[in-house]
């Protein structure tokens, strides 16, 4: 993989190249930024850059050609791994996952594409209602094969995809490599949520900020990669707001966020009628999804909510919707005011919190459900 399969982002290639020709490559750098922006993409191209060179050098060379067949499969043995990982029930229970107990899962969703989510991820998996963790084993094994010497004779690369889901043994563990860092060994994290992150991690890496797509980049990937036409990619572009994960899911008739909505519409409209019993039985629905997917669908709550608020300026170019969406809130958008905007964003911020720290879904949803009613009826 190259950088010119990263959709946008040139500032950030630019500036990833500059640092390998200037001599001034840190040994650990942290990508942030929005969901969807191509973190991970930028990451493990720039590994790829970083132990096979550029698209432009020449690949005459045994080396360099080995390295970009290793490459195209992502089997080079220089480049690791580490991620979230869930414990099975065929695991004994003294066994902490590690991410080689998922390497054939793994290497058949990168082998997809370098642009996917958690959710993808869990798929692969077999989860069901875990949540995904780094845990202090992992830690270790990627302790003692970076000690190894490297099979190339070049860089040894560590990418850590979502290093805020590390359990505390495991971040200090990380901590403790981040400090006395093997020889020749970089470190590229790629975080969506950098700040759950120990600060003393955070300060042993230079930070990468990865904005939002250029909506113009993801309208002409669009046409390129998946053959739509310029008006149809002009309007997805729009309501992907910079995320190119979006986008693919704008592509698909079945994808989550419809259902989403229609919890959304669903759980609006029974809070309006203040049918305190469906309410009920609406939280036990979206308690059963699991905890990372009611997670996304609080975010997507919230998102709606900003939307909601904003269609009340008649502006459509403040607006981000799909037709769907936007036909349900000509009705509904009065009801998200300025007298209550902040505290239902809020009310979903906090229940994606408590889902988080394994709070009890149905209390938590059919709480939130009740606060709604009563914020719903301020003007």
């Amino acid at each position: 993989m190259n950088f010119s399969e990263v959709i946008g982002q040139e500032a950030v290639k630019e500036r990833l190249s500059q640092m390998v020709k200037e001599g001034h490559l840190p040994h650990a750098l942290l990508f942030c930024g929005p969901h969807g922006t191509g973190k991970m993409a930028l990451a493990m191209s720039f590994a790829s850059y970083l132990l096979a060179g550029d698209e432009v050098e020449d690949a005459t060379s045994p080396s360099v050609a080995n390295a970009r067949a290793m490459l195209q499969k992502w089997e080079h043995p220089d480049l690791h791994f580490s991620y979230p990982t869930i414990k099975l029930p065929s695991m004994s229970s003294d066994h902490q996952p590690v991410s080689t107990d998922f390497a054939k899962e793994w290497h058949e969703l990168i082998m997809q594409g370098t642009y996917f989510t958690m959710n993808q991820w869990m798929k692969e998996m077999g989860a069901t209602t875990q949540q995904a963790i780094i845990t202090g084993a992992e830690s270790d094994e990627l302790s003692r094969v970076l000690a190894l010497k490297s099979s190339q004779g070049g860089y040894k690369i560590s990418i850590i995809w979502l290093p805020e889901r590390m359990n505390l043994t495991s971040a200090n563990k990380l901590l403790k490599l981040l400090e006395e860092p093997p020889q020749e060994t970089i470190f590229l994290m790629v975080s969506e949520e950098p700040e759950k992150l120990l600060e003393t991690i955070i300060s042993r890496t230079q930070r990468i900020d990865v904005k939002r797509i250029e909506d113009k980049d993801i309208e002409q990937a669009l046409i390129n990669k998946r053959g739509i036409d310029a008006d149809a990619a002009h309007r997805i572009a729009r309501i992907a707001h910079g995320s190119w994960l979006k986008a693919l899911e704008s592509l698909d008739a079945g994808n989550e966020n419809r259902e989403f909505h229609n919890m959304f519409q669903m759980l609006m409209r029974l809070c309006y009628l203040r049918n305190v019993k469906e309410l009920k039985r609406w939280s036990e629905v979206v308690a059963s999804y699991g905890r990372e997917k009611e997670r996304r669908m609080l975010t997507y709550f919230q998102q709606q909510v900003r939307e909601n608020f904003m269609f009340n300026f008649r502006n459509p170019e403040l607006n981000y919707m799909t037709l769907e969406e936007e036909n349900f809130a000509k009705n509904f958008a009065r009801f998200i005011n300025e007298a209550n905007v902040i505290e239902i964003n809020e009310l979903f911020q906090r229940a994606n919190r408590d889902i988080g720290q394994n709070a009890n879904a149905k209390i938590v949803f059919y709480d939130m459900a009740l606060t709604l009613i009563v914020l719903l009826l301020r003007k």
